[in-house]
């Protein structure tokens, strides 16, 4: 078993960066891994004694159970609270009404509603619809606010676990990302998806992109990604370990089964806490 607290002692760096935020979204083709680095960084930061806000944006909700909370089913996403939504902003959910508030109090939503364990707060967004749809809607209104402020306004680390895109993100929220990580794994969709995704970024003004291999089982896995996104920086490389499979096939702690994948991702976070303070700094290929 793999005691996420038996850290070194902090370096001055980790020391100082304590004492400030930052906000990571991950994105990705499904299936390559989001999740589970989302759910080692939020127990490593917290664990690095950061106050950790983690947001499941991705429709196929993981994130709860992947760190561990009990009965994960039994989170309600912020976007199914009708009461809620409509105490926020005048409208009820599926209800036409002339008119509602477009910018709602959210600043108490982290305290009341999330779900805690370990010292990571947990919240489920749901879904937003995309700005295409013809609708925007209370719970649109109300999602779009939370994430804003969540990003912008709060003085802590939130780690932002979305779907294979960056809809939840808007011109107005992009600027406060330090860092939108891509997790890619050996394959041409994968490859295709972290093209696309950079693309939109860019659309957003969001420059700063890195990416993180996954499911690296050879030195021609690596070398793979590397030459397929040349124009890419690279956090690190996540090696295979079935003992990860194994863990989840036996509803076993997923972020307790290997200690291989456990320090690659340690290493993924001092790259993070280095791209903060220095933000030219380039992680080698």
């Amino acid at each position: 078993m793999i005691k996420l607290s038996a850290f070194p002692e902090q370096s001055q760096l980790e020391r100082c960066q304590n004492k400030i935020s930052m906000k990571i979204a991950i994105s990705g083709k499904g299936g390559v891994g989001k999740t589970l680095l989302a759910a080692f960084l939020s127990k490593i930061f917290a664990e690095s004694g950061y106050s950790v806000i983690a947001i499941d944006a991705d429709p196929d909700a993981n994130l709860a159970a992947t760190l561990g909370f009990p009965h994960p089913e039994r989170i309600t996403p912020i976007s199914e609270m009708s009461d809620l939504i409509e105490e926020r902003t005048g409208a009820r959910p599926g209800k036409s009404v002339p008119y509602f508030r477009l910018n709602p109090k959210v600043d108490d939503i982290p305290e009341r509603y999330a779900h805690r364990l370990d010292g990571i707060r947990l919240m489920r967004m749901g879904n937003v619809k995309p700005g295409g749809s013809g609708c925007y809607c209370p719970e649109n209104a109300l999602l779009k606010t939370l994430l804003a402020h969540l990003l912008v306004a709060r003085d802590e680390v939130v780690i932002l676990d979305m779907e294979a895109g960056i809809e939840h993100l808007g011109r107005g929220t992009a600027g406060a990302v330090d860092a939108l990580i891509v997790v890619v794994e050996p394959g041409r969709r994968s490859i295709e998806t972290a093209f696309s995704i950079k693309q939109l970024a860019a659309e957003l003004g969001l420059k700063k992109v890195a990416v993180v291999g996954n499911k690296i089982r050879s030195q021609s896995d690596r070398d793979f990604l590397v030459s397929s996104l040349p124009d890419f920086v690279f956090l690190g490389f996540i090696p295979y370990d079935q003992a990860i499979v194994d863990a989840d096939l036996a509803n076993r702690p997923i972020l307790e089964a290997s200690s291989l994948v456990f320090s690659t991702v340690k290493d993924i976070y001092q790259a993070l806490l280095l791209t903060k303070s220095a933000p030219n700094t380039k992680v080698k290929k």
